[in-house]
Order: C-alpha cells, then structure tokens, then sequence
C-alpha cells in the first residue's frame, strides 16, 4: 500500500453544538463529536475500518495511517 494523507474535514454545527467530520478520501466517513479530541479519537478507529472496508488497504496490512484534519468555526461576536 501506498503510503498517503488521508484528508478530513470538519466543521462545527452550532445548532446541534457537534463537529461534523467528511472525507473525500475514505469513503462512508461521517463523524460527528462534541470536542476535537472526541473527533480525533473516532477518527483513528473508522479510518482504518472503513479504509479495509472500502478495499483500500487489506486486513492483513501492519503500519502506519496519516490523516490530516482540517476544521472550520464561525462565531458571532455581538459587541455592545
């Protein structure tokens, strides 16, 4: 297996008060946690899951995985 960053995006939703987590790049993820740190730890679970799921990398494989989280949050700042 080729080694590569898998990248994954996530965005806070302020309605549900969760981060959302996407990726391109393993197919079937979404994710969703009330902190980053929750998020990093699902994500280090169901990407290799989803990567053998997908037929991308064997059950077999031994080594390492690299994802890149990106994340994006909007605020309002009501000033008096």
């Amino acid at each position: 297996m080729t080694q590569l960053t898998y990248k994954v995006e996530a965005f806070w939703d302020a309605e549900a008060e969760v981060w959302v987590a996407t990726s391109e790049d393993v197919p079937g993820l979404v994710t969703e946690a009330s902190t980053i740190e929750t998020l990093m730890q699902k994500l280090k679970v169901m990407i290799p899951e989803l990567i053998q799921l997908n037929g991308i990398m064997t059950s077999e494989y031994k080594g390492s995985i690299t994802f890149e989280l990106t994340s994006h949050r909007q605020e309002l700042i009501e000033v008096a």
